[in-house]
């Protein structure tokens, strides 16, 4: 008798949905407190506090009609048997339109076609829902309904340019691949994160947002001589229009080698109220780099797409796991789809164990900022992007360890504060 896949991916994810919403009620139940952590008591005001937790309660509400509509939708489309009907229907059109359905590439491109229309369509709801009812009504949506999907129509396009030669080449490699085929798809994904990595600040990103130079001041100098005292090749440093679609805000690094690149977007300009604060994040990002976290978590993710490419070669074959689905053929990208939902209780493993590792990785990065004299300027500024994002003030322990990639800020401060205690 044949294992049942089929019925054992679906008892999981259920089981998986039945936990993460046991998750998600404890955190709504921190979100429903109406007093501050006693670490935050005099550091974050009142008002900042109770405009913290109606957004997040908002975005709790959301969240959860939002994932039971998803484990409801999933559930039907594997237990139904939607996949191999749609991906019959696919040859269809690829029939109707002249071609030979015995081409696999044709006929997939075809059935990913399909796949973004109903994503496009199940997904329009809840993403205009939440930007242009819960951001604007806590003041963070900037956008118009044109830029919205004007967005969206970029992506799309972006995705339809990108997407044949990508999904072409896989199959190729994947029909020759022979017995070096884990090995020759992490090579082919390798190049081509290199690649986009490359092209997208150049080309892709531009299409979206606006890059502009940081005007020449005491910011720019400030963040040149930092940058310069750690070696760290800087190049370019830009302000990005992120004020066009949304008040939140953030700074980040990108680059290979020694052309490295900082950009800061404008509402971190806006909302810090010195350049002291602003340094303080930038030493505390450069700390990923000159602490190698980056070099890591890049390799980490190498390996684990090996890794997964060297199981997908393990069961592409088996015809028992491509029938417990429904398929009468056992089609490239569909194996891909099966094989993800298949190790799913390991991604769930993996996720859990990056998320510790890449927060264990900000306090290191904190420290580092702590060290270069940046103490009392970065608690001002985590405070500062605490208050401004409305990020959540009461965060439930079994949540923030399981979803968390950073610390809560509680945790943060209280870590820096620990090593005062130390050195003193």
């Amino acid at each position: 008798m044949a294992f049942p896949y089929l019925e054992a991916v679906l008892g999981f994810m259920i089981l998986m949905y039945i936990f993460e919403t046991y998750l998600d009620l404890r955190q709504h139940a921190a979100h429903e407190l109406t007093t501050l952590p006693k670490p935050l008591l005099g550091v974050v005001s009142k008002e900042k506090f109770d405009k913290a937790r109606a957004y997040s309660l908002d975005k709790s509400y959301f969240h959860f009609v939002h994932e039971a509509f998803t484990i409801l939708m999933d559930s039907m489309i594997l237990f139904f048997g939607v996949l191999p009907w749609f991906w019959k229907r696919s040859g269809d059109v690829v029939l109707y339109m002249g071609f030979n359905a015995e081409n696999e590439i044709l006929h997939t491109l075809a059935f990913l076609g399909g796949v973004m229309i109903w994503s496009q369509i199940t997904d329009l709801p809840f993403s205009l829902y939440s930007t242009f009812v819960i951001e604007a009504r806590h003041g963070f949506n900037k956008q118009t309904i044109w830029l919205f999907f004007r967005d969206m129509l970029k992506g799309i396009c972006l995705s339809i340019l990108l997407g044949p030669p990508i999904v072409a080449a896989i199959i190729v490699i994947v029909q020759r691949g022979g017995p070096y085929l884990a090995i020759y798809l992490w090579s082919f994904m390798f190049v081509l994160s290199i690649v986009l990595m490359t092209l997208y600040p150049i080309l892709i990103a531009p299409l979206f947002n606006k890059f502009t130079p940081l005007p020449e001041g005491g910011l720019r100098e400030k963040i040149e001589n930092l940058a310069s005292s750690l070696k760290f090749p800087l190049k370019k440093l830009f302000v990005v229009d992120g004020s066009a679609r949304s008040s939140h805000s953030n700074a980040y690094m990108y680059g290979f080698f020694k052309n490295k690149r900082i950009v800061l977007y404008d509402t971190l300009l806006q909302q810090c109220a010195n350049d002291e604060e602003i340094v303080a994040v930038i030493a505390h990002e450069l700390g990923h780099w000159k602490l190698n976290h980056t070099l890591y978590s890049f390799i980490a993710v190498q390996v684990l797409t090996f890794l997964q490419f060297g199981g997908y070669t393990l069961v592409r074959n088996s015809k028992d796991l491509f029938q417990s689905f429904g398929f009468e053929t056992q089609p490239v990208l569909i194996g891909l789809i099966i094989f993800q939902h298949t190790v799913i209780p390991l991604q769930h493993l993996v996720s859990f164990g990056l998320n510790l590792v890449s927060r264990a990785f900000e306090f290191q990065a904190d420290a580092f900022a702590k060290n270069l004299g940046y103490a009392a300027p970065l608690r001002a500024g985590l405070v500062k992007l605490q208050e401004e994002n409305l990020s959540a003030m009461n965060t439930d322990p079994w949540y923030s360890a399981y979803h968390y990639s950073h610390p809560p800020l509680v945790e943060r401060l209280g870590a820096l504060d620990d090593s005062d205690k130390k050195e003193d």
